[in-house]
This record gives C-alpha cells, sequence and structure tokens, in this order.
C-alpha cells in the first residue's frame, strides 16, 4: 500500500511502470520462499521517471533509500570505464555482491547506464539471477537487481505515437504491445549492456518494464509536485511557463516532451523571483 500511494503521488505519465512494477513486488514480497532473485529492466528515455522509481522501491525495502548500506548503485561510466579491464569489472562485481548478499539477503542492486555498458560485464551477474537453492552457500533469492537503460526508448517512443497517431488512448498501451519488442530489441542492439547477454537468453528478467515519453500534461504534474516539494504555492502561470520552455517531438505535432521531466527542477529555478 505504501508503495503503491508513493508511486501514483510521485510518478507520473507511467501507468504500465506502476502496474508491472506494484504487481511485480507484492508477488516477489508475499512469496516466503522465491526461486530466484527479483530481476527488473527498466527502459525508457530519459527524464520519464526510471530512476526515480527506483528509489521509490528501495526505499519501501530500506527505509534509507540509497543512503542504506543495503541498496547499491552501479553506474557504468564511472564503475565500469574501460573496455580492456572488463575481466577484472567481472570479477570485482561478482565478489561485491557475494559480499553483501551475505551481509542482508534483502539486497537492492541499482545499474544504471546499461546502455553504456560495455557488453559480457553484467553477465558476471548470472549466477545469481539464476534459479540456484544457493550458490557457494549464498542464497541470493531473496535480492532485487534493477537495470537501468535509454535502449529500447525510441522503440517504446514510436509505439506510444503509433497508439496516439491511430486515436488510441495511452493508458490502452499494454505490457504485451511493448515487452516483447524490448526483449528482442534490447537483446539485440550493439549500443546495449544487455547485447547477446546470457541473462536474456536463459529469460532470467521478470519484466521489462517500458517508460513512456511524457506529454505536456505530465510535465505539468512534475512542476506542481516540485513546487509543493519546495513549500511553493501552485501558481499555474508558472506551471505553463516552465512547461513552455521544454522541448518537444515529434517537430510538427510536439507531442512528447525531450528530456521528459529531467530540467524541471533547473527550469523552476529560473522562476524562483516569481
Amino acid at each position: 500500500a505504501a508503495l503503491k500511494a508513493q508511486l501514483d503521488n510521485r510518478l507520473f505519465g507511467q501507468h504500465l511502470a506502476k502496474d508491472v512494477v506494484l504487481k511485480a513486488v507484492l508477488g516477489f514480497s508475499n512469496n516466503p520462499s522465491p526461486k530466484k532473485p527479483l530481476m527488473l529492466s527498466l527502459h525508457g528515455w530519459a527524464g520519464t521517471g526510471k530512476n526515480f522509481l527506483s528509489q521509490i522501491l528501495a526505499e519501501q525495502v530500506h527505509p534509507a533509500g540509497l543512503r542504506s548500506k543495503f541498496v547499491h548503485l552501479f553506474l557504468a561510466t564511472l564503475h565500469f570505464p574501460h573496455q580492456d579491464q572488463v575481466k577484472l569489472y567481472k570479477e570485482q562485481l561478482q565478489s561485491w555482491i557475494r559480499g553483501n548478499v551475505s551481509a542482508c539477503p534483502s539486497s537492492v542492486f541499482i545499474f544504471d547506464e546499461m546502455d553504456k555498458m560495455h557488453p559480457g560485464v553484467i553477465d558476471a551477474i548470472k549466477p545469481f539471477l539464476d534459479y540456484y537453492e544457493e550458490v557457494d552457500g549464498v542464497s541470493y533469492r531473496k535480492a532485487i537487481f534493477i537495470f537501468l537503460s535509454n535502449a529500447g526508448g525510441d522503440l517504446i517512443n514510436k509505439a506510444a505515437l503509433d497508439f496516439w497517431t491511430s486515436g488510441k488512448r495511452r493508458e490502452d498501451i499494454q505490457l504485451k504491445d511493448l515487452e516483447p519488442l524490448l526483449s528482442v530489441g534490447v537483446f539485440n542492439n550493439k549500443n546495449s549492456g544487455l547485447w547477446h547477454s546470457s541473462i536474456i537468453d536463459r529469460n532470467l528478467i521478470d519484466y521489462f518494464v517500458p517508460f513512456l515519453p511524457l506529454e505536456q500534461k505530465h510535465v505539468k504534474m512534475c512542476v506542481r509536485a516540485e513546487m509543493t516539494a519546495r513549500g511553493y504555492a501552485v501558481d499555474e502561470k508558472i506551471v505553463q511557463a516552465v512547461a513552455d520552455e521544454m522541448t518537444y517531438f515529434p517537430k510538427e505535432q510536439k507531442i512528447y516532451s525531450d528530456k521528459g521531466c529531467k530540467t524541471v527542477q533547473a527550469k523552476l529555478d529560473i522562476h524562483e523571483d516569481l
């Protein structure tokens, strides 16, 4: 219930992601003996809420969220920058995950920038994601792994635009409309850390979670939420002004925000004096 309330109040325009993650987490947390860790792969353009959702989820498992010593965030460009060090990264990653799950079985691991991850690195964690009772005396079945990636974002945007063009409601887009596209598209995308990955090959990702591009009405919701968080009264003139400063695509129709809600905070700073 707490997770649902947080998602309803803080994540906008993502009916699919909300629905899938809620069901996945509920099923996983209610299962006294899961057969494998929970593995979610979140896909979509920047600013659509992937980071945000993973933080909200981490906070529900460990109240300190990203500050908890049981929640671990890896950034591909920071932690795994060099192509020629892939073998070392794989060893470090295995040792790091083994140590942390030994200390806390319900550890949460978030891998951001999966689209910038060198192919092969992430396959190091395959043994921990698989259907094993234990690996070297450690059970990984209560852990949660989350991948965040821009890979597949163009496929999601195209599908959303196709729905819009054919006059269908955004809310009618279902997981089955996007998940098969995503799993194949990401597996075959050379700019994806999951390119030809054994993790996909072995069907170890429980859900590919699509994040849809955000419309202007969703950007306005982000602005209102940010104003409320700063303790301001919501001023619709400022809400409109910030939303108008965003760039939208496609060029002719201008339906979706290029950067989602990513620059809302910075744009609101400019209007602080108002």
